[in-house]
């Protein structure tokens, strides 16, 4: 049985998180509405009239970037955009992943679709088409500062529209564009004047990888409130501190949500329970147990405000000259990628911080000085057995890695096209280490929650909240409970797999209702 793939419509005005998911991670096919193909048209029009118009009009009648000052005669123009395009697609590197480039392709059609950039519905609906075709045009890791937008990146995507390059059809096949484009029965675009630079002046690529970031940690940030409250209780902590009265007093939302969760996690725990009380002779847990709530809290925080830049960027025309609603065509600076960047590193920042303190409790379970009570390396046989000993090495390693990603991109600027473009955003090599520092949080959390299960076992005959428990149940599935060594690499895959597809979060969630 096929599942249907979703349809999204792009109108003038701003596309929304979910359209942008749709289309980069679930293939979704891409119309372009009624009023924008109108819109379109309209700009388009006026585009042609400047073409013909004696003064000089950047990106219409002359050529780019530091060569702007060069009149273009009207029987070289459709060369120039040729050539602007296959000039510019110089990117080199890794093949980016198909997801980024599917959605670089979509949010420049947004831009399109405003009517704001001058170019024919006929270039547009060959961006729908190629999407809905699942075609994606081979792009490189390296060819983007940042500023004017992700040049080369788009340039590659450019390419593929007129018929030139290579693309991946939707199992990954690489082809040469002219032969999927026969294959598909779509045709290749003649580009006419101001086209080729409407193609590639955008930040489309830095705010597809944003968007998709903040999808990931919607769904990591709820997991690592799951990981720390199961911490909490494998460590025998107190779920006291997460009191609301408590977040009341500071009151950030993010650190409010994150301790809620944690005590919805830990609501109805026998363990934490039967430490309780006055017989306890614990005073307070350590900081990366007591303090969660404030460090979760502050990701989220920081999370909240990259999610409202990523909203003003998604209702963005950028593109350079554009066409005004009057009628103008002006050039301007809205290219530079500095607002996206900025958020792009400082989640980075937050990511970084969320791993640091997930490997300190996963460590502490480890150390008989301060695991209350639990065996040496949560081992079977201390000695003969190693238990998770390394696991936290791979947790460190990460968390290492990650510090490093958290270093900003955006603080760098090497000047280009002969000093015309002296400042530049570096936002795609933010968005680039984002990628990669959400891959190392996905795989820190999930040892914590893997070494953390290990631990509420070994408390048995005690028994661990309804949530805990269910998260356990789901791991268990795959992994195997507490008992000698044995080869630890794929249950640790197993859990990072059931951390990505939101399986464990799906467990916690049947439990406790949805989480913040």
């Amino acid at each position: 049985m096929t599942t249907s793939r979703p349809t999204v419509t792009v109108g003038i005005g701003a596309v929304s998180f979910e359209d942008v998911i749709n289309v980069a991670r679930n293939n979704a096919e891409v119309k372009l509405s009624e009023d924008a193909l109108a819109e379109i048209g309209k700009s388009a029009e006026r585009i042609r009239e400047l073409a013909n118009h004696e003064k000089p009009v950047y990106g219409v009648s002359t050529g780019f970037g530091a060569l702007a000052s060069k009149h273009i005669p009207l029987e070289m123009r459709t060369a120039l955009q040729r050539g602007l395009i296959r000039s510019h697609a110089a990117g080199s590197g890794p093949e980016v992943e198909r997801e980024v480039i599917r959605a670089l392709m979509f949010l420049r059609l947004s831009t399109l679709a405003t009517g704001r950039t001058g170019v024919r519905p006929e270039v547009a609906q060959a961006y729908a088409d190629m999407l809905s075709a699942g075609i994606t045009p081979v792009v490189h890791e390296y060819g983007s500062l940042g500023c004017s937008g992700d040049l080369a990146p788009l340039a590659h995507c450019a390419l593929a529209i007129i018929g030139e390059g290579y693309v991946r059809d939707e199992n990954g096949e690489l082809y040469e564009t002219a032969d999927a484009m026969e294959k598909y029965g779509l045709k290749p675009v003649e580009l006419a004047e101001k086209e080729g630079l409407a193609l590639i002046n955008g930040t489309d690529g830095m705010l597809g990888m944003l968007v998709m970031a903040l999808d990931d940690l919607d769904r990591l940030t709820k997991l690592a409130d799951v990981a720390a409250a199961m911490s909490v209780e494998g460590l025998v902590g107190t779920d006291r501190v997460f009191s609301a009265d408590l977040h009341e007093l500071r009151p950030h939302p993010g650190q409010g949500d994150a301790a809620a969760n944690m005590l919805k996690v830990l609501e109805g725990s026998d363990i934490i329970q039967h430490h309780s009380g006055n017989h306890s002779t614990y005073v307070q847990d350590a900081y990366s147990l007591r303090c969660a709530p404030q460090v979760a809290g502050a990701v989220r925080d920081t999370i909240a405000h990259a999610r409202t830049v990523a909203q003003r960027e998604l209702a963005s025309a950028v593109d350079n000259p554009v066409v005004t609603l009057d009628g103008r065509v002006e050039s301007n600076g809205n290219f530079h990628g500095a607002p996206v960047a900025y958020v792009l590193d400082f989640l980075a920042i937050a990511v970084a911080d969320a791993a640091s303190i997930s490997e300190r409790r996963t460590d502490r379970f480890l150390d008989t000085a301060r695991n209350r009570g639990l065996p040496p390396f949560l081992a079977d046989d201390p000695g003969v057995d190693s238990g998770h000993m390394i696991a936290q090495y791979t947790q460190a390693a990460i968390v290492s890695e990650l510090k490093r990603l958290a270093n900003p991109a955006s603080v760098d600027s090497i000047p280009s096209s002969a000093m015309q473009e002296d400042h530049v955003s570096m936002g795609w090599s933010a968005a680039r280490k984002l990628r990669r520092a959400i891959d190392g949080l996905t795989r820190v959390i999930a040892i914590e929650i893997l070494t953390a299960a290990r631990g509420i076992d070994l408390r048995a005959p005690q028994v661990p909240a309804p949530a805990t428990a269910a998260v356990i149940d789901r791991l268990r599935q795959e992994v195997q409970g507490p008992g000698t060594d044995r080869f630890l690499s794929p249950e640790i895959e197993a859990t990072v797999e059931m951390v990505a597809n939101g399986e464990l979060l799906d467990a916690a969630q049947s439990v406790t209702g949805k989480l913040n």
